[in-house]
C-alpha cells in the first residue's frame, strides 16, 4: 500500500455538534452530486476514495498558462487569444488573485447562512470586461483528435465547476458576466516526431452558467453531513459497484 494514501483518517471531518466552519470545496460538490454515499464516507467518517494518479503534464500547462496571463495582467492588456476571440475583456488585476487561486488552502470563500458550511474554490483566472463584469476562466488540457468541445456527458463536471465559481464570486459582492471560458489546449500528435516539444492548440470556448442549482445542492449537502445514516449509492459510482461485486463475493471486513 503506499505510504501517501490512507484509508481512513481522523482529521477534516463534520461534526454536527460543531460550530466552527467547515471546508466544502468546489470538488466536495461534485462528489456529493456524483454519489452522495463516497461524499458521507468521506466528510463523515474519514474514508475517502482512492486518489487517482497526478495530471503533472496538465499541472504544467495551468502554470505556464498562469505566467503568460499574468504577463498581459501586468500590462493591463488582452492576450491574443482573447481579441482573437472578439472578448473585450482584460485579465482582472487584484491583490487577491493569488489567495483565489489556492485551492487547498485559501481559494474565494463564502459563508452560507444558518450553517456552519465555508464553500470554497480555486479558480485559475478571472477576466474583467470593458463593462465592469468579471468573466470567470478555467484551463483544461487534454490530446484527442479534432475540436475540443464540452459536448461529453463526462464534461457536464467542467460546467458545474465554472457555475460553483460563478456563485462564489456573486456571493462576494462582485458582478459576474454569466458567460465563462474554457481555454481549451489540444496536445497536438500529428507531428512526424516528438524532439523533446510538445506542441498545442488553445481554443477559447465560451459557456453560459447557470448558478441556480447551487444554494439548492448545498443544503442537500448540509442535510446529509448532519444526519446519522449513510446514504444509498450513487446510480453510477464506479467506486460503489466495484464495493458491492467484491462484497458479493463473500469478501471479508466488509466497508458497508
Amino acid at each position: 500500500m503506499s505510504q501517501y494514501y490512507k484509508p481512513q483518517r481522523t482529521r477534516n471531518l463534520y461534526n454536527p455538534t460543531a460550530t466552527s466552519p467547515f471546508r466544502l470545496s468546489r470538488s466536495k460538490i461534485d462528489l456529493f452530486i456524483k454519489c452522495s454515499r463516497c461524499f458521507y464516507l468521506d466528510r463523515r467518517l474519514g474514508v475517502g476514495q482512492p486518489p487517482s494518479f497526478p495530471f503533472s503534464l496538465n499541472s504544467a500547462v495551468d502554470t505556464l498558462l498562469k505566467k503568460e496571463f499574468d504577463s498581459y495582467r501586468a500590462k493591463g492588456e488582452a492576450h491574443p487569444l482573447m481579441k482573437a476571440a472578439g472578448v473585450n475583456a482584460v485579465p482582472f488585476k487584484h491583490a487577491q488573485m493569488d489567495e483565489w487561486r489556492d485551492s487547498m488552502r485559501r481559494g474565494i470563500t463564502y459563508q452560507v447562512p444558518e450553517t456552519n458550511l465555508l464553500v470554497t474554490g480555486g479558480v485559475d483566472d478571472v477576466w474583467v470586461a470593458t463593462g465592469g463584469e468579471l468573466i470567470i476562466v478555467d484551463y483544461k488540457a487534454t490530446s484527442k483528435d479534432g475540436e475540443v468541445s464540452l459536448d461529453a456527458e463526462w464534461q457536464d463536471g467542467y460546467k458545474r465547476q465554472m457555475e460553483v465559481y460563478q456563485w462564489l464570486f456573486r456571493k462576494n459582492g462582485f458582478a459576474v458576466s454569466e458567460v465563462g471560458y474554457f481555454v481549451y489546449c489540444n496536445g497536438v500528435t500529428d507531428k512526424a516526431g516528438f524532439d523533446g516539444r510538445l506542441d498545442f492548440t488553445v481554443k477559447l470556448i465560451p459557456y453560459k452558467g447557470d448558478d441556480s442549482w447551487v444554494e439548492g445542492k448545498i443544503g442537500e449537502i448540509y442535510e446529509c453531513l448532519r444526519g446519522e445514516e449513510i446514504p444509498g449509492a450513487g446510480e453510477a459510482c464506479d467506486y460503489c459497484a466495484y464495493v458491492a461485486a467484491v462484497n458479493g463475493k463473500g469478501a471479508q471486513g466488509r466497508l458497508f
